[in-house]
């Protein structure tokens, strides 16, 4: 089914060559393409199919993603370790194999900045001289450590990379702040490429169809309600044809729909909960990522004053915990700048 995710995505496909000839060119030393879109739409089956058609080949790939059950500082860089030969690395031993996770590793011994440089240093030392990938998945779910190295790493002038960062939106995200700085900072980037994947149009629906049923003739109303019924999202498209479509595209429009693969029901807006001014500074210090006593600081009123905020706040907008708050407070586009005293 790989032609559902790549039907209508030539144009980034080109970009992710384009930027690859110039980092082996020699013409820049750093590049990233950054691709975002919701869950579905093909991010990481694209950048696989970018991968596959880089020329000349990579020297080295680095891969790694978020553990989201388990989440531990620099998983992205424990996940590019994995299964590799780091015995001749020029690093501490204890230190690189605090950074690789190893369940034997000694306790940390190392301040935040000093963990970030090394991790630096030790992909430096995978990549040698490149030209090299590194492969970032589901930025959006990485830990801050993470973030942060990937951050580093994008604004490496010197580094023989080509930086690919698939992510959902950062209003998904558990911290929905530091994704969409962490974002912004590998888009600002130099020669930096910035892609967003969306849900494919009725024309790409029926080349897919056509791809897929190429002795069949398929109808304009089998497009239309393949359309409708996936929203234009690949990977629903490709459940589609699996479950339905094994006997002609006309299955495709069979009813019922199975339950998994049904749209869903979008719930009626909630109305606006009614703030007061000092309410939205604190649900704004709350998407920050401030503790109580943090924000007690920040705005001059004490930490049980702040409890009480808390407390309302989490009753007017329906939410369950301060995160479901300040994920609420992003949709509202109620975060301001938070102070900092």
């Amino acid at each position: 089914m790989m032609p559902v995710s790549m039907v209508g995505r030539a144009g980034e496909l080109a970009e992710f060559a384009a930027a690859w000839a110039m980092v082996t060119g020699g013409r820049r030393r750093a590049g990233g393409v950054v691709v975002t879109g919701a869950a579905g739409v093909g991010k990481s089956l694209l950048i696989a199919a970018a991968l596959d058609g880089l020329t000349p080949r990579p020297a080295t790939i680095l891969t790694g993603t978020a553990r989201v059950h388990t989440p531990a500082p620099y998983d992205w860089l424990a996940a590019a370790l994995s299964g590799r030969d780091t015995r001749d690395l020029p690093l501490p031993p204890d230190a690189l194999a605090w950074l690789a996770q190893h369940p034997n590793a000694p306790r940390e011994r190392y301040a935040p900045d000093a963990l970030l440089r090394l991790a630096v240093r030790t992909v430096r030392a995978l990549v040698d001289a490149g030209p090299a990938v590194l492969v970032v998945e589901d930025l959006h779910a990485l830990d801050p450590a993470s973030l942060n190295l990937v951050g580093e790493l994008a604004g490496a002038p010197d580094l023989p990379i080509l930086l690919l960062v698939a992510s959902r939106p950062p209003d998904t995200a558990v911290s929905p702040q530091l994704v969409a700085a962490t974002l912004a900072r590998l888009c600002g980037a130099p020669g930096a490429i910035r892609q967003h994947l969306g849900p494919l149009p009725r024309t790409d629906v029926a080349a897919v169809l056509a791809q897929v049923y190429p002795e069949r003739q398929v109808s304009a109303a089998v497009v239309e309600a393949v359309w409708r019924r996936t929203g234009g999202n690949p990977y629903r498209m490709v459940e589609l044809l699996a479950v339905e479509g094994g006997d002609g595209p006309d299955e495709l429009i069979r009813e019922p729909l199975p339950e998994h693969l049904r749209l869903p029901v979008q719930p009626p807006s909630a109305p606006t909960a009614e703030l007061t001014g000092r309410e939205i500074e604190v649900l704004s210090c709350l998407a920050a990522g401030m503790s109580n006593k943090q924000v007690a600081r920040s705005l001059g009123i004490s930490v049980r004053t702040v409890t009480v905020h808390v407390s309302n706040l989490l009753r007017k907008t329906g939410s369950a915990s301060r995160t479901e708050a300040a994920l609420w407070a992003v949709r509202q586009q109620l975060t301001g700048p938070a102070r900092h005293g």
